[in-house]
């Protein structure tokens, strides 16, 4: 695979995140140590992340982000071999924020109530966030220039964190903790449960409606109980 191709790269990224098992229901995690070269590429990585956030895909350049980092377009290359890369590995960086963890893994093995309480409360939480709200306009004003950069963002960002909510979807109910035939339809629910119009208003009207604390608490946990009354174990 080129990875100059961006059509090519693209692909092949789609495929990855299709491709995960969702029959994999291994919790398992190491404390294995970072090597140097993966903390300098996330090192960089959220200096670009900032970059994106101030002005944008297109005003940011490669050049641009080697400054900030302080790092020659070699090492840059080196660990993102392009633009569209390192736009790849910010938007999978956010989605891991949603889902707990550097790998963005769920805890296959809690209850629903318990995971699905901690996603809800995370997931709104963190995309009704100021920076959230101006990545999404961002993405939205540069998709309609570049579409392959939306589907780029739809496939490390949503699509991976539906992927893990169907993933753990189906672990529980292979375990009788849910009645879920369809997990990844499931998945999609549960997250438009969550989000209501909550992100909705906060890209078009921020400030409105302010909703925090207790009133977010209250409202994950009537999205999370909602959930169950479709889907827990039969009584």
């Amino acid at each position: 695979m080129a990875k100059n191709n961006r059509t090519d790269w693209y692909v092949y990224m789609s495929d990855a995140v299709e491709s995960r098992n969702l029959g994999n229901c291994s919790a398992e995690k190491t404390g294995r140590r970072v090597p140097r070269g993966h903390k300098r590429r996330e090192e960089i990585a959220a200096i670009a992340e900032r970059i994106f956030l101030e002005r944008g895909f297109t005003e940011t350049t490669m050049q641009l982000v080697a400054a900030r980092a302080g790092a020659s377009k070699e090492t840059l290359y080196r660990h993102f071999g392009n633009k569209e890369e390192l736009f790849a590995e910010i938007v999978r960086r956010r989605s891991a924020r949603i889902t707990g963890g550097q790998d963005s893994e769920l805890d296959m093995n809690g209850t629903p109530r318990e995971v699905l309480g901690r996603l809800g409360l995370n997931l709104l939480d963190f995309l009704t966030r100021a920076d959230s709200l101006s990545f999404y306009r961002i993405m939205v004003a540069e998709a309609v220039r570049a579409p392959e950069l939306g589907r780029i963002f739809y496939a490390q960002g949503p699509a991976r964190v539906l992927g893990e909510v169907a993933r753990y979807l189906g672990c529980a109910a292979r375990r009788g903790e849910l009645r879920c035939p369809e997990p990844e339809l499931a998945a999609k629910l549960f997250v438009g449960a969550i989000l209501a119009n909550h992100q909705v208003l906060g890209l078009v009207a921020p400030g409105l409606e302010p909703f925090k604390g207790k009133k977010m608490r209250a409202h994950v946990g009537e999205a999370v109980a909602l959930f169950l009354a479709r889907y827990g174990p039969s009584r």
